[in-house]
């Protein structure tokens, strides 16, 4: 039996979208209010899903407890209450939007997942805007 199982989860942040290649006049066109030099934060919403077999002996695809302490490792404790630019490594070359966000977390958790799952990351950015990412 093929089945999906989901965890949500929460962070704090703040970023600059900015590219070092574009001129400031490029920069303020393209990302607006978010090239704040200054930097502007999010709260993001995170919906992590596992997909595949669920286990015949323990009746779960994967024990939530173990989802939820690899959330917490790869995603709360990396990046709550960073300045994702500057603190974490992967946005010190990718600019840290919110596509860019979801495939870090992305990669995060599928290293330390069976590889048997199927992952996907909903990161919400804001209410309205999210992305969505599983790998492909």
């Amino acid at each position: 039996m093929k089945i999906t199982v989901s965890r949500k989860a929460h962070f704090n942040a703040a970023h600059r979208l900015h590219n070092p290649a574009l001129s400031a006049a490029e920069n303020q066109s393209v990302f607006g209010k978010c090239n704040n030099e200054y930097f502007h934060g999010h709260n993001y919403e995170l919906i992590v899903s596992v997909t595949g077999e669920v286990d015949p002996k323990t009746g779960y695809l994967i024990d939530m407890k173990v989802l939820r302490d690899h959330i917490k490792t790869e995603v709360e404790d990396y990046l709550d209450h960073k300045n994702l630019n500057i603190q974490v490594e992967e946005f010190k070359t990718l600019n840290p939007t919110a596509e860019h966000i979801a495939y870090v977390i992305w990669n995060r958790l599928k290293a330390v997942l069976n590889p048997d799952l199927e992952l996907s990351v909903r990161l919400y950015e804001t209410p309205r805007n999210f992305v969505d990412y599983s790998g492909l």
